[in-house]
């Protein structure tokens, strides 16, 4: 059974202020502003999850790289023949997620979730696929009942940013009441020498009803799909380059960069200054169209080249790398970093970047916010790392709450909770310590849990 004081410090007195702290702010409204849920999950409004093994393992990649370090092949995971089969597997491995987020979340969502209270091993794991699908199979189980329940206020998407949004579109016009927003990105259209981007281009084009046969109507393109995100509820752009410079190209060199994409003759050092300008270019559009700009880059994405050409993205082969900012965005922060209408929220992976970069940045820039710990620091030693190492240096209303980007509609609750204990129990630190009173120590939670997030993304 989980514990109702789990994540709390175990000195009395901590624990007591945590709890207090944590019964405040534990019902409130879950936002989430970025994830990776699909919308064709709520485009139906019966849609049931197929089992359970699709539903709590083939979704989350952590899951899939810690059992393929202890040689689970891919062509298992990844399989669709064999489901039962493949849950046998991941709970004779279940002992491998002990300690970490994955194993956290997993408790939570079987227990409060599913009501399955058992631990996960090779004796339950049978049980435990009869009884979660048996759940998954009666109605308040259907993606738009458990999206209800989870009592979750807004939930944005990440979709490309030449999509047509048919999902969101047949949402709205169901009558359903569930706030499901799309997130623009545009990444991929960005990568000039990808053997894709031709075909994204014309995806691109045909969303927008804009033929591009140059820059400029390439922008052209990006700006009106922009709107039509806009029109359907979106608030952000998500933006995750390979590098993180910015700076401004002069006219004729960006198109004569443009034309050698067309002509699939671009190089590396051109996609380097195509994404450099390009930077520059969505913080330009976000001042004026008011969508925030949410910044994740310098990430080595697809890391194993074999894996990624076999089995595609998203396999938990994206690997954290140094990251520079202050010399990397001084050109954006320089143009863009006072404007009343542009926000920028930074994430980063590089957590030595915290203290040395971002935080500083935060604390002085208006425009700028810090993002949440997330990706490899989406732990309660990551969030309370993160904590004391931004918070005192940028305050917490420079910060922009808790995001769980998760895949996994019904480990949202858990990702939540876990935020949520982990800023209460920090928070309850500065209490004891007489550094904060009890009112404020709740005011801040409230923040953190649900008032940062509503305010930077303006939902």
């Amino acid at each position: 059974m989980l514990s109702p004081d789990r994540f709390f410090d175990p000195e009395p007195t901590h624990k007591t202020a945590a709890l207090e702290i944590y019964e405040a702010i534990k019902a409130l409204p879950i936002l989430s502003p970025h994830g990776h849920v699909d919308p064709a999950i709520f485009s139906n409004p019966n849609y049931h999850f197929s089992n359970p093994y699709q539903l709590l393992v083939q979704s989350d990649h952590y899951i899939l790289r810690m059992l393929f370090s202890h040689g689970v092949p891919y062509e298992q995971l990844l399989s669709d023949t064999d489901p039962e089969g493949n849950w046998q597997t991941f709970c004779e491995h279940f002992y491998l997620f002990r300690a970490t987020p994955s194993g956290l979340w997993l408790d939570y969502t079987l227990q409060e979730v599913f009501g399955f209270e058992p631990p996960l091993n090779s004796h339950t794991a049978a049980q435990a696929y009869a009884f979660i699908t048996d759940k998954l199979a009666q109605p308040a189980f259907s993606a738009r009942s458990l999206f209800k329940q989870f009592n979750i206020e807004v939930l944005a998407t990440t979709d490309p940013a030449y999509d047509k949004l048919s999902h969101h579109q047949a949402i709205i016009e169901s009558g359903w009441q569930g706030r499901i927003i799309p997130t623009f990105r545009a990444d991929s259209l960005v990568k000039i020498t990808d053997p894709h981007w031709l075909g994204q281009l014309s995806a691109l084009s045909a969303a927008s009803k804009v033929d591009i046969i140059d820059y400029n109507s390439f922008i052209r393109a990006l700006e009106k799909q922009r709107e039509f995100f806009k029109s359907l509820g979106a608030v952000a752009c998500d933006l995750s380059f390979p590098k993180t410079s910015a700076f401004t190209l002069p006219d004729s060199t960006v198109e004569a960069i443009f034309q050698k994409a067309l002509a699939s003759s671009a190089n590396t050092a051109n996609q380097e200054q195509f994404a450099a300008h390009m930077m520059m270019t969505f913080a330009r559009m976000s001042s004026e169209d008011g969508l925030v700009m949410m910044m994740h880059n310098d990430v080595y994405r697809n890391y194993d080249s074999a894996l990624f050409t076999r089995f595609g993205p998203d396999l938990g082969f994206d690997i954290p790398r140094q990251v520079e900012y202050t010399r990397n965005l001084l050109p954006l922060l320089n143009a863009f970093g006072k404007h009343p209408k542009f926000n920028l929220v930074l994430f980063c992976l590089d957590e030595s970047a915290y203290t040395r970069e971002l935080a500083p940045l935060a604390g002085a820039y208006p425009a700028v916010k810090l993002g949440a710990p997330w990706w490899y620091q989406d732990s309660w030693q990551g969030m309370q790392r993160y904590l004391n190492a931004v918070i005192e240096i940028a305050g917490v209303y420079n910060t922009s709450g808790f995001v769980d980007d998760t895949r996994n509609l019904v480990s949202i609750p858990a990702r939540h909770d876990l935020w949520r204990r982990a800023a209460t129990n920090w928070l309850a630190g500065l209490k004891v310590r007489g550094m904060i009173s009890q009112v404020e120590a709740i005011e801040i939670a409230t923040a953190l849990a649900y008032n940062l997030a509503k305010q930077v993304y303006k939902l």
